[in-house]
């Protein structure tokens, strides 16, 4: 079995994502970076899939470095390196016979670079469409879980139910016989 990547452009996602369009608009940046980071935490974690956002160093100086959060690997790019350059660099690396690398980015001339090495692309309204259609499915999993696990509780103890269903199995003979 193939092992899925998908490589999303972070700050591609959050200049197209409703909510993420928001907080960027108020100045609240580090705020809609966490908020993607949750969104596609859940969305991986749900559709078992390696996902690894890229951040361009532009908007976080400093030296180049990743982190694990939780199933997501989170890169910086080193300063000077946009996250367009660092996906097409790894994308030609990693896309084998043993992965499937799609990379999530609305920036058309990155399109036709990840097209060129042999990964798969999709649009970010794409993959905010996905995100929120996985988010759907794990409300109505968990519905029907606690649907499935709720139970009617019964003040009467089993031996008065017992004695119950026969007094109503007595009571429809009669009621028969009675008609006859």
């Amino acid at each position: 079995m193939r092992k899925n990547i998908l490589y999303v452009d972070g700050y591609n996602m959050i200049g197209a994502w409703p909510q993420l369009i928001q907080l960027k608009n108020r100045e609240k940046l580090a705020d809609a970076r966490d908020l993607l980071l949750e969104m596609l935490s859940e969305y991986a974690k749900y559709r078992q899939i390696d996902v690894r956002v890229v951040f361009d160093a532009q908007f976080v100086p400093g030296a180049a470095h990743s982190d694990t959060q939780g199933v997501l690997t989170v890169i910086y790019t080193r300063e000077g390196e946009t996250a367009d350059s660092y996906i097409e660099r790894v994308v030609g690396k990693e896309n084998l016979y043993t992965t499937r690398v799609e990379v999530a980015t609305s920036d058309l001339a990155e399109q036709w670079l990840i097209f060129q090495r042999g990964a798969t692309r999709k649009s970010a309204q794409d993959l905010y469409l996905e995100v929120m259609q996985t988010k759907e499915e794990i409300r109505d999993e968990m519905v029907q879980y606690h649907l499935r696990n709720r139970r009617r509780t019964s003040p009467i103890k089993a031996h008065d139910h017992v004695k119950l269903r026969h007094f109503y199995v007595d009571l429809v003979t009669n009621a028969r016989k009675k008609e006859n």
